[in-house]
């Protein structure tokens, strides 16, 4: 059996970069052997090359690489840096660092870059959650963990006015199935679109995740929407719990996650308190009502709970 890359996030870092160490001794060996003189150039095209390092990079960012595949993963990407260094070639004789847009996406990406590369610097001194507090989200989470269900439901996205939102909340309760009220739909000539799916715990919302536990099956809710309302149907569910242990993982990186998130946070209120800032022509009016309630830009947004993808690798599953 070939080897994977284990699921832990210090074990898939590590893992990765093996991958690139090993790609990397691949291509010195295919640039004319590993010896101490090799050279870091994996191809010349025309006058720049395209260097293992750069490879490297490009592999560190890949997820999933199982060893075997690094050599054909590393040629694959050198043949794609080549293209790349073709069309910056090409950019570069037609002068297209110069176009204005082209100079704006060029500042907006170096903005971006440096914004994450501070909020990656602040998050380090984040500290790591004890077991404790792992012990304790798990605890107060018992739909999401120890009582963990998978859900199969049906879902009706129905156009209505707010009146009608009320009116169809009754008719709801009163049907005896959702057959019945879908046929109270048509009669009324409401435009309406279904969907089924199966979701499990993690799948669904946090703030309503206790609705959904306390549900049976075959019962069905009603949610208001922009454009209408959302009945939400539990045709059926399963029981699938997570141990502590299993979840752990998940727990640990979410919670420290959280952690960054708010230093971040802070930090930037703390900066926003301390700078001369003044809003000027259109923004100037609405600027204190709208400063007071806008979220701190380089933190991430607050989930509210673990994400499927964080609790499905915590759990193992695939």
């Amino acid at each position: 059996m070939n080897p994977t890359l284990p699921d832990t996030p210090f074990q898939r870092r590590h893992g990765v970069r093996m991958l690139a160490v090993l790609a990397s001794a691949v291509l010195l060996s295919a640039c004319g052997g590993g010896d101490k003189g090799a050279s870091q150039t994996a191809a010349k095209i025309n006058k720049d090359e395209v260097t293992v390092h750069q490879i490297n990079f490009v592999l560190q960012q890949q997820r999933g690489l199982k060893p075997e595949q690094a050599d054909a993963a590393g040629r694959q990407v050198l043949e794609r840096l080549i293209d790349q260094q073709l069309a910056l070639q090409k950019a570069d004789d037609l002068k297209l660092d110069r176009d204005p847009r082209v100079v704006q996406q060029l500042e907006a990406a170096r903005r971006e870059i440096l914004a994450r590369a501070y909020a990656e610097k602040v998050g380090e001194a984040a500290p790591k959650p004890t077991p404790e507090e792992i012990k304790k989200y798990y605890d107060e989470k018992p739909a999401l963990f120890r009582e963990r269900r998978v859900y199969s439901i049906q879902e009706i996205a129905i156009e209505a006015t707010p009146a009608q939102v009320s009116e169809l909340r009754e008719k709801l309760a009163a049907s005896a199935n959702i057959n019945e009220f879908v046929e109270y739909l048509k009669t009324r000539e409401l435009r309406f679109t279904g969907n089924q799916a199966v979701r499990a715990a993690e799948q669904l919302p946090l703030n309503s995740l206790d609705t959904f536990a306390r549900m049976k099956d075959g019962q069905a809710l009603i949610v208001p929407t922009a454009a209408g309302a959302q009945v939400i149907v539990l045709a059926g569910s399963r029981s699938q719990p997570v141990g502590e242990e299993q979840a752990r993982p998940a727990i640990e990186q979410y919670l420290l996650n959280e952690r960054k998130r708010k230093l971040v946070e802070d930090d930037v209120k703390a900066m926003r308190a301390a700078a001369k800032l003044e809003y000027v022509g259109k923004f100037a009016e609405p600027a204190a009502s709208a400063s007071a309630s806008a979220p701190a830009s380089m933190a991430p947004a607050a989930s509210g709970g673990l994400s499927a993808t964080d609790i499905s690798k915590g759990m193992g599953l695939k």
